[in-house]
């Protein structure tokens, strides 16, 4: 297919993807083959309703492509063994499925032979950096649209010409912008635009319904999640899918995330990803038993860089491939079950078992007594540890002294 008239869009089913779809057929006349990248929002009966949804406001052809298993072995399982949260809090549920989607996106729209995509990003926000970076990472001659960004639209101006021109929308729901996914669901707002104001309480996707506490156990294999209670599933993705739907309903993982964007302006975000939050606290308990001082150490420098690069849409950097080659190798002994108990708005890590646990009274109980060495090794392993810092003091010293 390479018919010039003809465009790819990436479309969700939300009030800006929507107001995209009327107006590249309707006003620019386009020939649109509308494309959903299903990263864990939608069931058989949304994607049901979508193809109706899109196909009533005249575009060409639509597809839903599933992408949770590429998603979860391209990106999510490095960022559980990367122990990955944007500023010690976002679990990059957002960012992390975007760039996956985009791939998917320009790598239909090659299959199809059209040079043209489109995409329902703004112009305040990091996703139209990331859709536009990789698209033309794949697609070097692509030509992108984007209505909203390209005419400044506000959310009220979409609202008021999808009316004009007969769209049935849901525009209630259209107060909030709600992206869900297996990594976690966001939450953008009035409230979400203040820097003092939280999001209320049926702005959650998911409201809290569980109250008693739950004991569960999480088992992991080479860092990855693996079984849940026991329970083994035939894919990570089923246990996250299980445990979110398990965990959610306590309120566990809500959050409003405040970080840099790529372009260069604060910005607020709610967030709720009981799974994500759960998995990575509970994997990180499980390393710190597990793993050295050093492959600690040198995991949370490069974590931090690998969630800022993969937040920018750098997925496609060959350094990111780096990365995860060391992230992978640390995973060998992380091996093991990690207890928790589920509360309304929190969970605790009781503690873990594994056969590579260094915590072991073979060598020697913390704080009380050792096997490994004795007081005369004490006293000269300290004397070495501490010798520079010493003969700091003393030259020092001597100067000090040698001034009066």
């Amino acid at each position: 297919m390479t018919n010039n008239n003809s465009i790819v869009l990436a479309y969700s089913g939300g009030l800006d993807t929507t107001y995209c779809a009327v107006y590249l057929n309707k006003i620019k006349n386009l020939e649109v083959h509308a494309v959903t990248i299903n990263t864990g929002a939608f069931t058989d009966e949304d994607i049901i309703a979508l193809e109706k949804k899109v196909k009533s406001i005249g575009v060409k052809s639509f597809i839903c492509i599933d992408v949770r298993e590429e998603y979860y072995q391209d990106c999510i399982k490095f960022m559980i063994f990367g122990n990955v949260l944007k500023n010690g809090t976002y679990p990059l549920s957002v960012s992390s499925e975007r760039v996956v989607q985009a791939i998917t996106i320009a790598k239909y729209a090659k299959d199809l032979g059209i040079s043209t995509i489109a995409h329902g990003s703004t112009g305040a926000g990091n996703d139209q950096v990331r859709f536009d970076m990789i698209f033309n990472h794949i697609l070097p001659e692509v030509k992108i649209i984007t209505p909203i960004r390209d005419l400044k639209l506000s959310r009220e101006a979409e609202i008021e010409f999808l009316k004009e021109n007969g769209v049935e929308y849901d525009f209630e729901k259209a107060k909030y912008s709600v992206n869900k996914g297996i990594w976690g669901t966001s939450v953008g707002g009035k409230e979400t635009l203040t820097s003092n104001q939280n999001l209320p309480e049926d702005a959650w996707p998911t409201q809290v319904t569980e109250t008693e506490n739950k004991e569960i156990v999480l088992s992991f294999q080479k860092g990855e999640l693996v079984a849940l209670n026991g329970e083994i599933f035939s894919s990570s993705v089923k246990a996250i899918e299980k445990l979110q739907d398990m965990a959610q309903p306590y309120g566990i993982g809500r959050d409003i995330h405040v970080g840099d964007t790529i372009i260069g302006i604060k910005g607020r975000v709610g967030f709720e990803a009981a799974a994500p939050t759960i998995i990575i606290k509970a994997h990180h308990l499980l390393e710190k038993h597990v793993l050295t001082k050093w492959q600690l150490f040198w995991k949370d420098q490069l974590a931090a860089w690998y969630g800022n690069s993969l937040h920018e849409g750098q997925m496609l950097d060959p350094t990111m491939r780096d990365m995860e080659a060391f992230f992978e190798n640390t995973q060998e002994n992380v091996t093991g079950e990690v207890y928790l108990t589920l509360m309304p708005y929190r969970f605790v890590l009781n503690g873990i078992k594994s056969k590579h646990d260094l915590m072991s009274d073979k060598f020697g109980s913390y704080g009380e007594m050792n096997n490994s060495w004795s007081g005369e090794d004490v006293k000269g392993f300290t004397k070495i540890i501490g010798n520079q810092t010493s003969i700091f003091h003393q030259v020092n010293k001597e100067l000090e002294d040698a001034e009066y």
